[in-house]
């Protein structure tokens, strides 16, 4: 039964770490989405959580494993994450005519990762002021990128 039980942090704890990253990459998602950009708010969720829950098992496996010969390195965890991510962002960028279109989707679905990992590392404080930064900038630069929005007819990519 130890499988299917954290051994060194609680329930409440390991919810608590998952809910902030379901809610926090959500509302940078839902932004994206109410604006009609290339990824909707799924994928950050779904990164997040899976950015979350890798990082809460390596730091698992590295507070339960009492070899000493062993190298457990969470920080690879990290990388690996953050490189994947780098990569799903890439498919959301595109270019038509002078435009490129789907630059900031990328980098906030690459920061839905951060917010995921930040999440599990518990650091909970951190993950907060990333998705506030990110939301207000996203929110504020809005009346500035809305021209090159999919549904903007005037001077628009095609136009």
């Amino acid at each position: 039964m130890e499988f299917f039980v954290p051994e060194t942090m609680d329930w409440q704890g390991a919810a608590l770490r998952f809910a902030f990253a379901t809610v926090l990459p959500f509302l940078i998602g839902l932004e994206r989405f109410l604006r009609r950009k290339p990824i909707d708010f799924r994928p950050f969720v779904i990164i997040s959580v899976g950015s979350c829950g890798l990082v809460m098992a390596s730091i698992e496996m590295l507070q339960t494993i009492n070899d000493s010969n062993s190298n457990i390195d969470p920080t690879r965890v990290i990388e690996g994450v953050i490189t994947g991510i780098g990569f799903l962002g890439a498919g959301a960028i595109f270019r038509e005519g002078n435009f490129v279109q789907g630059a900031g989707s990328a980098a906030a679905i690459w920061v839905a990762g951060a917010i995921g990992l930040t999440c599990g590392m518990g650091e909970l404080w951190l993950a907060i002021t990333m998705s506030a930064i990110v939301l207000i900038l996203l929110i504020a630069s809005a009346p500035f990128t809305a021209k090159w929005d999919p549904d903007h007819g005037e001077d628009g990519p095609g136009q």
